[in-house]
Formats: structure tokens, sequence, C-alpha cells
């Protein structure tokens, strides 16, 4: 086993590898960013290096300079997490020939995969199902349009190179092709540095099935079973589960033995992922390989009892195996959501900010597996993700969704939009609880997914407004602290009047409607005059939560003043009213729909958009790029192009103004 290794990589994946390490013995060198000087994976590693400025480019994908940090450190081996440099076989060549292990596969064998339309080619030799397609080495436009129409719409545009969805796009119809096929090209470009690609028949009602195997250098290689990842936004993973819902004994072994004997085709070592599209009809076709360890791995672990990440260490050590193919068993049933710093209400944009409560759930069959800490950002630098939820349980599915649905229900999040009520809705819809879903279940389900409108419930009115009475206690608490004069009466706030009440009006706003509650002081309580009549209220701070006794009712809720928002946890149902300041007036031209600003901060890749030009609804105008997600701003109507306010190549913060457009007269 190694003495010391370096960990190449950042977020929740490196923070796993020092917590395996550490069990292990070895010691781990962490490197960073200048935005990660502070990261948690920094803190927890035993020694830090420096790599460079925030930009990946610039810093997480230099493999020369992570070199020179394992030899500055004495690491003897390097290990890449997933992203990044974890498929780039260059790199893991240039580990070898410094003598550095790199923890994963040989570098052929990275190379072997990288390509998608040679890794096809590859798999059809070796008698493995692959979709039917065009892999050929011709990417011209015209060559690929006819390839598309030789095979039949609808069908999928893949970028030869990288994966998680980058450089996709599903294409229905031949006139649509040209445009996918361009943002599909731009945007692997600048994904993996490669804007070849592919096509395939789109498969129609698909399922995303995909194989751990695992091999070591001494010529032994098994699967870990599968995992189901159709639950999909944007072609990337929303949820996964082991094992997969409906699979059957046969089928299993089948595909393992595939998956194998893929692996075993190209000389593979190391921890992999063998994609697969499944049909309707049952029939599975390859899809693609991950040289690396997979995001969803936990739920494998789950399952199995197996820490992979220890398995790789030992492997890349040039151990053998720690079990054979009989050993292994299924145990129970794991489902694993990601929680991202992002926006379901508009197409899932990434959001950036600080996250200043972040309240993870544990407890029996739970693990949180996370990168950040309360008070850290998420910045438009990096993927997006907050953490990983996994739950477990032995009595099977049902069982495990609702430790699931209990852990959802205990996480709070504020600072930042994110996805955590659209994960609650995802695992409640009847269609995933029975497992009667493909990749398709996120648009075929979208109005069932967006959050329900509905008046905010006067339990959740009352907690937002005993937030602000307690956030006004705690603050006036610390400015007596911070006086010359601590005992003064002035920093009272518990409503004291001279033959009189105290009573003030707190004004909140939840989905456009308002809502003004008047807060009369009764001893040790309040009155809160809700729009049911007044109640009687009290509360107590508790841990960072309150209890609470509205009227007869007494219940534990979470709630957080943010400045301008109020955030409330009953039950695990999430509510945010604003702050109402009657005072602050909102031009209408700053509320307008034509209004075409950055919907998030990123870097501006294409300028479409040309000053004093008409322009149709729907036409594209500029598109940015941040969190490896391109959004392309287009005409809000028919009108004409007033000003554009940036390059392709700027940076822009999110609210800048990018175009002025003014809107065609009816």
């Amino acid at each position: 086993m190694f003495d010391r290794i370096l960990i190449a990589n950042r977020g929740e994946i490196a923070c796993r590898i020092v917590r395996t390490a550490r069990g292990l013995g070895v010691e781990t060198v962490a490197v960073h960013s200048d935005a990660d000087a502070g990261a948690l994976h920094v803190k927890q590693a035993d020694r830090a290096i420096r790599i460079g400025p925030a930009p990946a480019a610039e810093s997480y994908l230099l493999g020369e300079r992570i070199i020179d940090a394992a030899r500055q450190t004495g690491a003897q081996a390097i290990h890449p997490g997933y992203g990044f440099l974890s498929e780039n076989a260059g790199f893991a060549e240039s580990c070898a020939a410094v003598g550095i292990a790199f923890i994963g596969p040989p570098a052929e064998a990275i190379r072997a995969m990288g390509s998608k339309s040679a890794a096809k080619a590859l798999m059809e030799k070796a008698k493995v199902p692959v979709v039917p397609g065009y892999h050929g080495d011709g990417q011209e436009p015209d060559v690929l349009a006819e390839q598309a129409a030789e095979i039949g719409f609808p069908v999928l545009i893949k970028a030869s190179a990288g994966g998680g969805g980058k450089g996709m796009r599903r294409v229905d119809r031949a006139e649509d092709f040209a445009a996918a096929l361009e943002s599909a090209q731009r945007e692997a470009a600048g994904a993996f540095g490669d804007d070849r690609m592919l096509i395939e028949k789109f498969v129609e009602a698909p399922r995303h099935i995909e194989i751990q195997v695992f091999a070591d250098s001494h010529g032994n290689a098994l699967h870990l079973f599968e995992r189901d990842c159709s639950i999909q936004r944007r072609h990337q993973k929303v949820v996964e589960e082991a094992p997969a819902p409906g699979m059957t004994a046969a089928c299993r072994a089948e595909m393992g033995k595939t998956a194998v004997n893929a692996a075993q085709a190209i000389g593979y070592e190391g921890a992999g992922t063998v994609e697969f599209i499944v049909g309707a009809d049952g029939a599975f076709h390859f899809m693609e390989m991950n040289t690396r360890l997979q995001v969803e791995h936990p739920v494998t672990e789950m399952i199995t009892g197996q820490d992979l990440v220890e398995w790789q260490l030992r492997v890349a050590a040039g151990e053998r195996l720690p079990l054979a193919q009989e050993d292994l068993s299924i145990t129970g049933h794991a489902v694993e959501v990601r929680l991202y710093a992002e926006d379901p209400d508009r197409d899932f944009l990434p959001r950036t900010g600080t996250l200043r409560r972040l309240r993870l759930p544990d407890g029996d069959g739970i693990r949180c597996d996370s990168g950040v800490a309360e008070g850290d950002s998420v910045t438009a630098h990096y993927d997006p993700m907050i953490a990983k939820l996994i739950a477990w349980s032995p009595d099977g599915r049902t069982a495990a969704l609702r430790r699931l649905g209990r852990a959802l229900a205990e996480t709070e999040i504020v600072g930042l939009e994110n996805n955590r009520d659209y994960l609650q809705r995802v695992i409640a819809h009847s269609a995933f609880a029975v497992g009667t879903f493909d990749t398709g279940f996120v648009e075929a389900h979208g109005d069932a997914l967006r959050p329900p409108a509905a008046p905010p419930s006067e339990d959740a009115l009352a907690c937002a407004v005993l937030a602000i009475e307690l956030d006004r206690q705690e603050r006036a608490a610390a400015a007596a602290a911070a006086s010359t004069e601590p005992w003064s009466p002035w920093h009272l706030v518990n409503g004291w009047r001279l033959n009189d009440t105290g009573r003030h009006d707190i004004r909140l706003t939840h989905d456009g409607t308002g809502y003004a509650v008047t807060v009369a002081y009764d001893g040790a309580g309040y009155v809160l005059e809700l729009p049911s009549g007044p109640v009687a209220c009290s509360m107590a701070a508790d841990g960072g939560r309150m209890c609470v006794q509205v009227g007869d009712r007494r219940f534990v809720a979470g709630a957080y003043v943010d400045g301008g928002t109020v955030a409330v946890w009953i039950d695990g149902h999430r509510t945010v009213f604003g702050r109402d300041d009657p005072l602050a007036a909102v031009s209408e031209a700053e509320e307008a729909d034509d209004r075409l600003v950055a919907p998030m901060s990123g870097k501006v890749i294409r300028v479409m958009a040309e000053a004093a030009t008409a322009v149709e609804a729907g036409e594209p105008l500029l598109v940015l790029e941040a969190m490896k997600m391109e959004h392309t701003i287009v005409a809000p109507g028919d009108g004409t192009v007033a000003a554009v306010h940036f390059n392709a190549g700027d940076q822009v913060e999110e609210g800048a103004q990018l175009v002025d457009f003014e809107r065609k007269e009816a």
C-alpha cells in the first residue's frame, strides 16, 4: 500500500478519498486553486498545495503542476477522482514517466474508450451489442446530416470524447440538425478540446443502466452489479439507484458478463463503468465506458458493503482484487440524489452564492457525501453540486425511498437556489415510486414536478414572523453586549410601552401575494393577527431549530432570516417569504420581460446579435457558459437589437444587462 497519495480533484470526491486513505493509514496531499484555498478537502487533508488561479484550465487541468506537487511532497500516487484529468491518457502517461502511480486504468485503456466512435467499433469487434449509428471519421456537417437522415430521426448527436451530457443533443427533425450540431460541437470543444461527433439512433423509452466493473493487474475482472440512472435532466443524472428496478437475475448476469468482457477487451485495470441503453423490449446496447469512478458509486457500495475507493488504492498498488465474483452479493436497496445549486423552475440554471445555512441529515441507512460546509461559496468555476444524499435499507426499494424522503425533509439550505424541493417531488411521484420510468421522465412529468401554486400555511406564516422576532432579539442582544451600556433599556425589544401593549406590523410576500401580520407582545409570547384571526404564539430556539406554539399546536420548525427573505421548514416542507419594504419601488423597466440580463454568472462564448438588427421571437442572440453548461439568450419577441454590451470571451455577473432589446409594436 502507498504511504502518501495526492488527490488531483476537489469537492466531495476529494473529501471521500481523504476519509478512505486515512482509514488505511495513508497520508493525503490536497491540491487547490485560489478559489478553493479554504475548501473542505483542503482542511481535511494532511497537506495542501496551491496549483493556480480559480479557472480549472489554469489549475486542476494543468497536469504538470499536479505532478510537480506530487514530487514536491513525496506522493507515490495520484488519485484523479472523477472529472478533470481522470480520463486523460496523456496525464496517466506523464505520471508513469516520472514513476508516480496513476490510480486509474492504463493510458491505453483510457485512450481506447476516450473516443466514443473508436470505442463502439472496438465493442462491435468484441461482440458487444451497440446502438445503430454512425461512428466514422467524416466530420463535415453535410456528411453528418446525411448519416442522420439515413439512420432516421429522432437521432442523438454525441461528442466522441467526454461525457456528462456535454456535447449531446437530441434532434427530431432534419431542419433542426445543423443548429444542434453546431451547438454540440462548440460545447464539446470547450469541455473536451475535441469537437468530433457521432450520430446514433435515439432509442425510444430507454432506460440508462450501467454496470460497475473492476479489474486488477493479475488478470482478474468482475462486476459489482448494476445501477439505474434513468432519471436525468439535460442528459445529466438526477437520481441513481441499485439494484435497478425490475431487473431479472438472468438479465443482470448477461449484462454483467458483457460489461466484464468489454473491460477485458481493452486490458482494463481499476474501477470503471460500462453504460448501456436498454430499450422498452429489454434489449441492451453498449453506450460508452467511463474509465473512472462514477459520482453514483455510493449506491453500489451500500448494496455490496464494499469501499470502492479502497479497492482503487489496493489495485493501483499492485494488489489483487479483494474478492471474486462469487463472493459478491446484493443486500437491500440504495438510492442517491444529487443536491445541486440550480433553479429547476428556470430550466435548471446553475446558481452561485454563499451557503448561509446548510443542514444535512444523518441516521440509520443515511449517507451524505459533501465537499462544502456552511459558510462556503458555490462559484461559477466548478460543478454546482452541494452534496449527494444516499439512503439504503435492507428491506428493499420502498423502505429506502422512505428513508430518502425523510433525509430530504431534514435538509435545509439557504443562500442560493437549489433542487432539494424538486428532488422531493421526483421521488414522491407515482411513476417513480412504482419504477415505471425511462430517461424521458423529467420531460414527461414536467408539470407534475413543478411546485404547486398554493398559499402558505398559517403555521409557516407564523413561523416566519416569529423567526424575524427572534432575529431582532439576537441582534439586539449582540448590540447590547458590544455597547458601553449593555443594561440600557434602549436595547430591549420586548415591546414594552407605558400604559399600552407594544405592537407593530410585519409585511411578507409569497408568490406575489402580500401578507401583513400585526405582532402584539403578550408577556413571554406574542399575539399574531393571522388571516384567520388573532392567535397566541410563542417560540424558543434550540440548536438551530425553533420550538413553536401556535394556538393549541406545538411543533418543531426550521427557520432562517437572510436579509430580505425568510425560509421556513415544517415537516420537510419549505416555504420562502420575502420581506416587503413598502418604501422600495421597483420600476416597470426593471421587471419587464424584455430585460435581457445574464441569468447566471459566466463567460460569453458566442455573440450572434448585432446592434440595429431586426430579429424574430426565439432567435438566438448570445450564448453564456457557466458550470459546464451553455445557456442561450434568445429574443423574447419580434423586435430590434438596440445594443450589445459584451463580446465573446467576456466574463459577466448574474443580472448584467447583456442586450438592449426593443419589442416590435403590435
